[in-house]
């Protein structure tokens, strides 16, 4: 079996889908850390369900479909975050009507234009075999981004996530770097739904976060952990996914599921 899915990276797909997989999965766990510790995590479900309905609608219109989604959830996730901080309603709330009414509009996208769209579908659920060269490519260059611009902002990420009051006064400009947080997790939503489809890809931000949350201590070793429990569980998923032909996207949920059950046991067995 495992000798069966090696010889699967002859085909470029799967070789695709690694490259991919890898990429946002350690992309998406080093912004869940802060995500998650701020009490965000769900805001990468919403915009995930953001990006759909803008990928549906650029779908529908014949236009390039990151192309669309992409500043389309940035300036979402960048609403967002100021009026949650200056609204009376709270962040779950908008986040909820924010999701619902995206995925409403993407619903209606398709079922108004000409026939069901295999892209849609794939972005809505996830599939390694719609990972084109293309996604490869885009996926490389804006993971190297993502990933060079939070070693970075590091230290001011740390102090945002954890006091922003103190930040502040430390001259820490704490807008400014909440935007980067939701600009970068955006971006990450989008160019990974295609594999994980929209309705999973929030599962990449938030799982190994917690899992690595329950074992380690220290700000550092969490963020360290996460992201190495975030590609393990996508290799163990992709190798269930190709060898029992189950959909990527969930494959990888459910290992991410069994690690944090793990993680938990391991956590309570010490105290």
């Amino acid at each position: 079996m495992i000798l069966s899915f090696i010889e699967a990276f002859s085909y470029e797909f799967m070789r695709n889908a690694l490259i991919v997989g890898i990429c946002v999965s350690l992309c998406a766990a080093l912004l869940g850390v802060s995500l998650v510790l701020k009490k965000y995590s769900m805001l990468g479900d919403g915009l995930s369900h953001v990006g759909f309905g803008a990928l549906a609608i650029a779908t529908v219109i014949g236009a390039t479909p990151l192309l669309v989604a992409i500043p389309t959830v940035i300036v979402v996730a960048f609403l967002l975050l100021r009026v949650s901080n200056r609204s009376k309603t709270s962040g779950d709330a908008l986040v909820a009507v924010i999701s619902a009414t995206a995925l409403a509009i993407g619903v209606f996208a398709m079922s108004i234009s000409s026939g069901s769209n295999i892209d849609v579908y794939n972005y809505m659920f996830g599939s390694i075999v719609a990972v084109s060269k293309s996604d490869m490519i885009v996926t490389l260059v804006v993971s190297i981004i993502v990933i060079t611009l939070y070693v970075i902002s590091y230290n001011n990420m740390f102090a945002i996530t954890f006091d922003e009051t103190f930040a502040k006064t430390s001259g820490v400009k704490v807008e400014l770097y909440n935007s980067l947080l939701a600009i970068l997790t955006s971006v990450i939503v989008v160019i990974g739904m295609k594999m994980m489809g929209a309705l999973l890809i929030s599962s990449l931000i938030i799982f190994p976060s917690i899992s690595a949350m329950a074992i380690c201590k220290r700000y550092k070793s969490v963020v360290i952990t996460s992201a190495i429990i975030s590609i393990v569980a996508f290799l163990v998923g992709l190798f269930f996914s190709y060898t029992l032909s189950t959909p990527c996207g969930a494959s990888v949920v459910i290992v991410n599921v069994i690690i944090l059950v793990v993680c938990k046991i391991v956590a309570f067995v010490r105290r």
